[in-house]
């Protein structure tokens, strides 16, 4: 989802004339914007989580469940299911979603890459999954949103790097590999975590 936001608004807003600064700009502010609705999110998760008690055993689930979701996402990813493809196209063909992408994607100010971001941040991912299970088991307003926000400042540098080399990803199959290459670790990942959230649940 993160790298098919970057490619779309890399090919329709930004052209080989932009200079290397104001390029540099647009994917800084487009990240800002994603890291700006991470932060509210895990904010908002980690209130609910002081709200509620969370027990070792629900968090085992918690996290058996995450790591079956990214299982599904990594699978999704390597075309062997339509799990991820499909909850995204839920939420993509939503229609006030499509209208506010429009509206987004053809525009050519720089406030225009923050709404996306925005917007980005909002849309379903499986790490995001993940992380939000961390923030609300933090149980903290604060503790969640800093959770959040360290996400996605640590996913900044290759989100900002896909924008500058998305010409080159286009022509060439290193994207696909790097897609199978992902899709194995997040696989990995989720099988480890799952493994985890059972092993937590049944002590």
């Amino acid at each position: 989802m993160c790298g098919g936001f970057v490619m779309a608004y890399s090919s329709a807003k930004i052209d080989s004339s932009t200079s290397s600064f104001r390029q540099f700009l647009a994917h800084l502010t487009y990240n800002l914007g994603r890291i700006s609705a991470y932060t509210f999110l895990g904010m908002f998760f980690g209130a609910l989580g002081s709200i509620f008690t969370f027990s070792a055993q629900i968090n085992g689930y918690f996290y058996f469940v995450i790591g079956i979701l990214m299982v599904l996402m990594g699978l999704s990813m390597m075309g062997k299911i339509k799990f991820l493809t499909s909850l995204e196209a839920t939420v993509a063909f939503n229609p006030l979603i499509k209208t506010l992408f429009s509206h987004l994607i053809h525009s050519k100010s720089m406030g225009s890459f923050y709404g996306l971001g925005l917007l980005n941040g909002f849309l379903p991912c499986g790490l995001v999954y993940f992380f939000l299970a961390a923030a609300t088991t933090s149980g903290s307003f604060l503790l969640g949103g800093f959770t959040m926000a360290i996400f996605g400042l640590s996913t900044m540098p290759a989100m900002l790097g896909l924008g500058f080399i998305v010409g080159f990803l286009k022509g060439s199959e290193f994207r696909e590999v790097m897609i199978k290459i992902a899709s194995l670790i997040i696989v990995g990942y989720g099988i480890y975590m799952a493994y985890l959230g059972y092993s937590a649940a049944i002590i």
